[in-house]
């Protein structure tokens, strides 16, 4: 049985691999990686993700042909698609505000501590002010305001629509990326994707128009020609910057 490995040895073992060997992995060990996941860090804790865990043989040629028959996709042995679920920040709001209530004890909102409504009054009001819009104009219109309260103090700028589907997926990806070193460090491999009609692949699992797909994960063990060639990355001092 191999050993798990650290978390910088996952690191420098993940690679994102094309193809798979026509082997097995064991479906709970794959969940239990999706559960850690979970635990990636999220923009303002909303959690606006979900994992979908395809094991189904027809679903995952589905898929491949959706993603364009792409190796990566036909040869996995299991999938796992996240899913940036943006439309759903008013529950996940609510989940925050009930949690916090667990955590502050049974007492009366008016005695709560400064510190206490502070995090409240964060989910009940500034959270709606970020996430509300309709149709993009009052997002815009939040937009010009914010920029306009930024000539005289620091504020927060991405209140569009378009700058909330990117917060989404940022926690999104980091939890894809959580996912893909829990992998690695158990022994197995993955490949993120991007390339796949969309649309089709909402069909095929049943997801809301409103959702988006982050990515789609093959997953298995990597086949001796899995990998295309070597790890090329820019060198660390074109991307490091001390100040």
């Amino acid at each position: 049985m191999a050993v798990e490995k650290t978390v910088s040895e996952a690191i420098h073992y993940r690679r994102s691999v094309r193809v798979f060997k026509k082997e097995a992995i064991d479906e709970e060990k794959v969940k239990q990686c999706i559960a850690l996941a979970t635990l990636a860090a999220t923009s303002s804790n909303m959690q606006l993700w979900e994992f979908y865990h395809i094991i189904n043989p027809d679903k995952i040629q589905e898929i491949a042909k959706a993603s364009f028959d792409q190796n990566a996709a036909k040869t996995a042995n299991q999938l796992v698609i996240v899913v940036a679920r943006k439309d759903l920040w008013r529950k996940r709001k609510e989940a925050n505000i009930a949690f916090l209530k667990t955590q502050f004890g049974d007492k009366k909102e008016s005695d709560y501590t400064k510190r206490e409504k502070f995090a409240l009054n964060y989910y009940q009001k500034i959270i709606p002010t970020i996430y509300t819009d309709f149709w993009g104009i009052l997002g815009r219109i939040k937009y010009v305001a914010f920029q306009c309260i930024g000539l005289f103090k620091p504020i927060y700028r991405q209140a569009r629509q378009s700058d909330m589907r990117i917060v989404a997926h940022k926690s999104a990806a980091l939890a894809a990326q959580n996912f893909m070193i829990s992998m690695a460090a158990i022994n197995y491999d993955t490949c993120p994707m991007e390339g796949f009609d969309s649309l089709r692949v909402k069909e095929i699992i049943g997801l809301p128009s409103s959702s988006e797909i982050n990515m789609i994960l093959g997953c298995g063990i990597r086949d001796e020609n899995g990998i295309y060639g070597e790890r090329f990355r820019v060198p660390f001092d074109q991307v490091y910057f001390k100040l």
